[in-house]
Formats: C-alpha cells, structure tokens, sequence
C-alpha cells in the first residue's frame, strides 16, 4: 500500500439518499487497509466538499463499510478534519453530560434541518485510512458531526431520533427543496435560485 494524502484527488459520487437500503443497515468493519480503502477515503472527501459538508460516512456513497471522513470546526472555532475507521463513539454520563439543541442536516436529505439535541462533548475512536490508532475529541459542532457519522454507520439517521412529529416536518421541509437536489448530486449541482445569495 502506498501512503497518499486522501484529502485530495478524489472523484466526486451521487450521495445515497435516506430510504436506500444501504443507510438503514449496520456497517461491515474496515479490516483492510488498503490502496482500494485509501481510494474510497479520496472520493468521499471529494464528495463531501462538492456537497459542501463537514462530515460524510461511506453509506451515504453506498458502500457498507465502517468509515467516515469530516472536516468540521469544533467550539472554539478550530478545524479538525480526518478519517475514522471502526468508529466507537464516548459520550458524557451523568452530571457531565450537558444537551445542545442545535438545527441539524444530512447529505443524505438534503435542504431540511430540524433541531435536534445532542452531547456537547463526544470522544470517537477509531483508526486512520493506514490503520493507525487515531482519536478525536469534539466539542460543538464537531461533536454532533461524530455522533452523526458515526450513526450513519450504524444504520442510524438523525430522522431516528426524532420524535413523529419532528420527523414529518423534517421530510416535508427536504420534500419543499427536493427538486433543487438532482438526483446524481453533488456530481450535478444543486438548483440554485437567481435571486439566491450563492452563500446561503
């Protein structure tokens, strides 16, 4: 296996929407760790940036395997980004454990947030693209990043968690956008608007 930086280089896929069999199943773990995982790695940062996220599993791909790529800010407005195979997720217990509510999206439904409350602090442990021991403690929106992905590999998404209420008014927001989402995105890009601000 040959070391590459797998931030670059990569092809950018269609993301998986929710509904496909592949996001609602648990993961196989990452037991190889090789040219063709490095490959995977590579495409999905690509993905991930055309989408313009912070974090994507590689379910939201269509590959069941257990890993997931992130580029997020944490609290302090500090970016973080990596690669976390075999992801184990720690969050705080008792009077530790302080709830954030905070509006939360996927790829994989894109146009809808909802909010949603999680741990502010989580610790996610794993390995890298190369298989080394790698850990990553977040705070903020980093911290929801790797609750989220690591979900993802769990055949969890964040509409699971979710009241039906909550749920419902979560599709019909992503069903009001929908057709701004072509449905090969990012490798065709979204629909945007003439009147709208190309930072929104």
């Amino acid at each position: 296996m040959t070391t590459t930086d797998v931030t670059t280089g990569g092809t950018v896929l269609p993301i998986a929407r929710w509904g496909e069999p592949v996001m609602h199943a648990r993961t196989r773990p990452v037991t190889e760790f090789d040219d063709r995982l490095q490959a995977l790695v590579a495409d999905m940062f690509a993905t991930m940036y055309a989408a313009e996220g912070v974090g994507l599993a590689a379910t939201q791909v269509g590959v069941d395997l257990a890993v997931f790529v992130f580029d997020c800010p944490d609290d302090d407005h500090v970016r973080h980004s990596g690669v976390i195979c075999n992801p184990v997720v720690e969050l705080p217990e008792g009077k530790d454990r302080v709830l954030e509510a905070a509006d939360e999206g996927c790829l994989s439904l894109p146009g809808a947030y909802i909010e949603l409350a999680r741990p502010d602090r989580a610790v996610c442990r794993g390995q890298d693209a190369a298989g080394n021991p790698v850990e990553v403690t977040g705070t903020g929106l980093l911290s929801r990043c790797l609750q989220h992905e690591t979900d993802h590999l769990n055949g969890t998404v964040f509409g699971d968690r979710l009241s039906g209420r909550l749920r419902k008014k979560l599709y019909r927001l992503h069903e009001d956008r929908a057709e701004d989402y072509p449905d090969d995105w990012p490798v065709s890009p979204r629909v945007r608007d003439e009147d709208e601000d190309e930072d929104d």
